[in-house]
């Protein structure tokens, strides 16, 4: 029976799970988990906020070994966060730590790009919208140093480690596709956002950029080191959905893809929908929506959301100030909070960066004329009922722009287990929510591994269309998925927004 292994890096831990079919489910296992957290570093006049990416490969390493104890391994994908990428030098050796995208070295770049091509046609060109954190941008923000200048190859994330696991170089079109450098349309990398992007850079690009694979590709063998240090001889490297959310999405049980929205919860929420080709509109880049490539050959059109990251930080706030929260007990508490006593916009700059949560949104609050909330419940159900607001302005957001009906909302990820969100949102958006699988980015990298392998009956491996079916209806069999149906007052939302926008309007 093969047995493959995921390697999902996530925002703050990265972990190993292993998956195997049996009976038409398939069966995972966590094997191993270690702390993913950016380093900052005193440089000169600055602070540089660095991923500490030595760090993930030493627990990468350390998760494929434990996976491999029980009988070897048919194949190893990796998926991480997008934009964040490592620079090679001529001998493929990495040229100093990837600096993280919550770094601030990218403020301001975006304008520096635009006067070179205009924002509309970097749209028209990539369909992205506008992060300052994109790779293009970190990329002309380090125009100049000595780092650059000796580059001779970029590769994000996960294609580092799998050129460190094999040796190959290659671009996965997932997360290629969240660079700014990528033309969704054809699939390829854009020689004239290139040519642009190298103008600022005071760098010629296009030697950086690695051939583009699509999700299933074999990348190679592991290494001989490094198979016979890990135990691992005979596996081999598949590249997946190596964006997070591209193998999260492939992992979303939609029955009719045509008719479905989703939500990739975690730290980041990803909101939006799958569609066959991108849309390039001038409206739709008003509107700051995505396009990013999916699995298959599809296109994940999507509006980034802030969050649990809100959450996240306001624990660890209560952590280290001593008073750490239990969530599920915290959760039951906001329950019994009035709904929308106070809504924020979670997207705003004041949340972005790691701090003090609780305070920052207590300032928001007391500034927009709100109640402030005092006690942790009532901070949790304000990001909630402010992340579940959210959530309905960019579903109706996406499938206008897309001219798409919509009749339910599939919702993956951790906010999947997080019961009072699914049913803010159900609520929010007047659309049943239906929830699960929690861990959907890791399931999505096993099966696509699966079907590359040629492990799923009725999924051949030259066919990605049917492959993508095939692998939704594993997961559908694989878990007992919640259904909420709407049951709140949609006059209160439509209220609630406007206070939103009249306060922003105030600011």
């Amino acid at each position: 029976m093969s047995t493959f292994a995921a390697v999902d890096l996530g925002a703050s831990s990265g972990r190993v799970m292993t998956g195997r079919l049996e009976r038409g489910r398939l069966v995972t296992e966590e094997v191993a988990r270690f702390a993913n957290a950016p380093v900052a570093v005193a440089e000169g006049a600055r602070r540089t906020l660095y991923t500490d990416v030595l760090g993930l490969w030493a627990g990468v390493r350390e998760g494929l070994r434990t996976a491999g104890r029980s009988g070897g391994l048919t194949s190893v994908g990796v998926d991480a966060w997008a934009v964040d990428h490592g620079l090679l030098d001529d001998d493929g050796a990495l040229l100093g730590n990837p600096v993280h995208y919550r770094d601030a070295r990218t403020d301001r770049v975006p304008e520096r790009f635009f006067a070179a091509m205009s924002a509309e046609e970097h749209y028209r060109r990539t369909g992205l919208q506008v992060q300052p954190f994109n790779t293009v941008f970190q990329l002309i923000a380090a125009g100049g140093t000595p780092r650059l200048a000796a580059a001779r190859g970029m590769l994000l994330l996960p294609d580092l480690l799998g050129h460190w696991l094999t040796g190959g170089r290659v671009a996965e079109v997932t997360n290629a596709s969240t660079t700014g450098l990528l033309d969704p349309t054809t699939r390829e990398w854009s020689t004239d956002v290139v040519a642009a992007a190298s103008g600022v850079a005071g760098k010629d690009l296009s030697w950086l950029l690695a051939p583009l694979v699509e999700p299933g590709t074999v990348v190679g063998p592991l290494l001989g080191d490094v198979a016979g240090d890990l135990g691992l001889v005979g596996t081999r490297v598949v590249a997946v959905g190596s964006h997070d959310t591209a193998s999260a999405v492939a992992a979303v049980p939609l029955g009719d893809p045509g008719r479905a929205a989703y939500i990739s919860s975690g730290t980041w929420s990803l909101v939006g929908l799958e569609l066959g080709a991108p849309v390039l509109t001038e409206a739709s880049r008003a509107a700051n929506v995505t396009n990013e490539l999916g699995v298959a050959g599809t296109v994940r059109y999507l509006r980034n959301v802030a969050g649990l990251w809100l959450l996240q930080e306001a624990l660890r706030t209560w952590s280290e100030r001593g008073t750490p929260q239990n969530l599920p007990e915290l959760l039951r508490a906001a329950q019994d909070v009035p709904a929308l006593r106070t809504v924020l916009d979670v997207d705003a700059a004041v949340f972005a960066s790691p701090g003090d949560m609780p305070a920052r949104i207590a300032e928001v609050a007391r500034a927009g004329g709100q109640p402030v909330p005092e006690s942790p419940a009532e901070v949790v159900r304000c990001v909630l009922d402010s992340l579940a607001l959210a959530y309905r302005r960019a579903v109706r957001a996406v499938a206008g722009l897309a001219g798409r009906e919509v009749d339910v909302v599939h919702v993956v990820g951790g906010g999947a287990r997080n019961e009072l969100l699914c049913r803010l949102t159900a609520d929010a958006t007047g659309l049943p929510v239906v929830a699960g699988p929690a861990e959907g980015t890791a399931e999505g990298n096993l099966l696509v591994q699966a079907w590359s392998a040629g492990a799923i009956d009725g999924a051949p491996a030259d066919d990605p269309a049917a492959g993508l079916a095939r692998i939704r209806e594993v997961v559908a069999a694989s878990h007992e998925l919640r259904r909420w149906e709407p049951a709140g007052d949609d006059v209160a939302w439509q209220r609630a927004e406007e206070r939103l926008r009249d306060t922003a309007a105030l600011s």
